[in-house]
């Protein structure tokens, strides 16, 4: 072997670019071993433990035994709970052999572009966007086509952004509802429109569930030409569960199952049994959790605009504040640095989802009324002192 490539990265890895707001959690988790008090305000992970529904079906499961393989597709069970769900939510005719069930939804993610797109097509992306959208792109081996998404439009795309990569050659669009990082919902006629247009659409949903003003809706109700992805981390508080799904076209499911088959054997056992309780078992912890990121919501609004943060459009889902910070600096990675170093909160650079948000810092509400209120009150400070 030649010794200029022994050892080297294949390009297909190295391209991969890092996601930035990993690197500030990992300065500010040694900044806590240091002995220092950070509040963190940059990673999008609930706050609150994962309902005893769901505990209490994961122990069952493993009590009973049901620790071994199980369809590579998933669970008939889970299956054909996420197809009853789809359907009492949005109306949506799901079959439950639609349902591909994943350790996590950034697999799900991973296939459906693996079987969606070939070298040389074009995906419509929004700039900004969720940081990790354009790796999954690119490493299927397609090319993204940005679009900037305007600050006055909540960093939504528009019809006519649609329509336009349409005619420009853009094969398939990805569209997040409630958005990361902006919190804003795509409209309807944004959907429409990739419809329309013919458009397959990636309509990424693992934000539903966590709206406070509006409805989300599901690219099921608008186009079969899709692929839903959703999951269990956020509403049902399961991050470290590892469980999503993709709903697909009938025609794509021999061929992730054979992914599925290759790359994943099948979905964990014990949180699949743990999923069905949630989606079926949790509807009041489901609201309670929400009632709360709302109030969180609202706070932060208010302390965030009175110390003049620019926010064009107020976030009505997810858990995040998307937040003009270009009175503070232009240079967003340097801003949530210092800000980490000078006032210990932990931020999330705009420049993370995208050149469109480079002055923006993003704030997630996933952490106590307290622990935001001291928060606000650093930030604050902060401000204060870059003033003088």
């Amino acid at each position: 072997m030649d010794e200029t490539t022994c050892g080297r990265l294949s390009e297909r890895v190295s391209c991969i670019t890092p996601f930035l707001v990993m690197d500030v959690l990992e300065k500010a988790q040694r900044m806590e071993r240091e002995g220092m008090r950070v509040i963190h305000l940059e990673v999008g992970e609930p706050d609150f433990d994962t309902p005893k529904a769901v505990h209490d079906a994961a122990k069952a499961a493993m009590d009973a035994g049901k620790t071994h393989y199980t369809h590579s597709l998933g669970l008939p069970e889970l299956r054909e709970a996420v197809a009853a769900h789809y359907k009492a939510r949005y109306g949506a005719d799901v079959d439950p052999g639609q349902v591909v069930v994943t350790n996590g939804t950034s697999p799900a993610l991973f296939m459906a572009c693996a079987a969606l797109l070939s070298p040389g097509d074009k995906v419509l992306l929004p700039d900004p966007c969720y940081a990790c959208y354009p790796n999954f792109v690119r490493f299927a081996g397609a090319e993204v086509m940005y679009c900037r998404a305007a600050e006055a439009n909540g960093f939504q795309l528009t019809p006519d952004d649609v329509r336009r990569a349409a005619k420009a050659g853009a094969k398939a669009v990805f569209l997040n509802s409630p958005a990361n990082p902006a919190g804003t919902l795509v409209p309807d006629e944004t959907f429409s429109a990739a419809a329309e247009a013919g458009l397959w659409v990636v309509s990424d949903e693992i934000y539903h569930g966590l709206v406070y003003a509006g409805r989300e809706r599901s690219v099921l109700e608008f186009t079969s030409r899709a692929v839903a992805l959703n999951g269990f981390s956020k509403l049902y508080a399961m991050t470290g569960w590892r469980l999503g799904y993709a709903i697909v076209p009938p025609e794509f499911v021999r061929g992730l199952q054979c992914l599925c088959q290759n790359f994943f054997i099948s979905p964990n056992s014990v949180a699949q049994w743990a999923g069905l309780a949630a989606l079926t078992q949790t509807a009041a912890d489901q609201e309670r959790m929400r009632a709360i990121y709302d109030e969180r919501r609202q706070y932060m609004l208010g302390r965030l605009k009175a110390m003049g943060f620019g926010i064009a459009v107020e976030p009505t889902g997810a858990f995040y504040v998307l937040a003009n910070a270009r009175f503070l600096g232009e240079d967003s990675l340097k801003l949530a640095y210092d800000i980490l170093d000078r006032a210990h909160v932990g931020v999330t650079p705009g420049i993370d989802f995208g050149p469109g948000a480079e002055g923006c810092l993003r704030f997630s509400y996933a952490n106590s009324l307290e622990n935001i209120a001291e928060a606000m009150d650093r930030l604050e400070d902060y401000v204060r002192q870059r003033a003088a």
